[in-house]
């Protein structure tokens, strides 16, 4: 479990490929501080288990076929800096949301208005996820979390995401640096998620017992 508050940006400094997975090593002196084997450290808001520290400062974790499938990680290459927070600690404080790392889909940053201290950023996200986004609600983009600040309509065929970013999130993640056009990995509100799977198991119950409520 992590809070989408990001830890340090680190660096991919190998990848090795397999048929259906990767294997990356990534260079983050804070985060492999105190890590050990088998722990959790999100890259880019994905969740990935530690299986070695090669050199000190690094760690790789092998990222397997469904990963690849479902973020941005499809097509990392060495030099890509990526947003990194260890899981948090039972004792400490949730300071974004609750955030899992398991990566919902991937969006598109669409565009960037600067502000007097901020930027409004906007992100293209697939229709299917976009049910589960509300305004002043809470998204996590590459493993930040973010207050939404704005959405499309319900019927917009091409639906969006807005967020405002302040400088200290400009500064200290890579969202502060991505250019229109990159991709980014989106993971909504699970608790949308679990309101949406209950409902759905009360109506089918309904239909099987002719409308009443089990």
């Amino acid at each position: 479990m992590f809070t989408g508050i990001v830890e340090e940006i680190g660096e991919v400094v190998a990848v090795e490929y397999g048929a259906e997975s990767a294997r990356l090593t990534v260079r983050g002196p804070l985060v492999v501080s105190d890590a050990v084997h088998g722990a959790s450290i999100a890259v880019d808001g994905v969740c990935l288990t530690v299986t070695g520290q090669p050199e000190p400062g690094t760690f790789t974790v092998d990222v397997m076929a469904e990963s690849l499938r479902r973020s941005s990680l499809h097509d990392v290459a060495v030099g890509r800096r990526v947003n990194l927070e260890r899981a948090m600690a039972a004792h400490g404080r949730l300071g974004g949301h609750i955030v899992q790392g398991h990566v919902d889909g991937t969006g598109t940053l669409l565009s960037r208005t600067p502000g007097e201290a901020w930027e409004v950023v906007r992100f293209a996200l697939p229709a299917s996820l976009a049910r589960y986004v509300v305004e002043k609600g809470s998204i996590t983009v590459d493993g930040t979390s973010l207050t939404v600040s704005g959405v499309s309509e319900v019927a917009d065929p091409d639906p969006w995401v807005e967020v405002s970013l302040i400088p200290t999130t400009l500064e200290l993640t890579v969202l502060g640096s991505k250019p229109v056009g990159a991709s980014v990995n989106l993971e909504v509100d699970v608790l949308a998620k679990y309101v949406e799977r209950i409902n759905a198991f009360d109506r089918a119950a309904q239909d099987v017992s002719g409308g009443v409520p089990a």
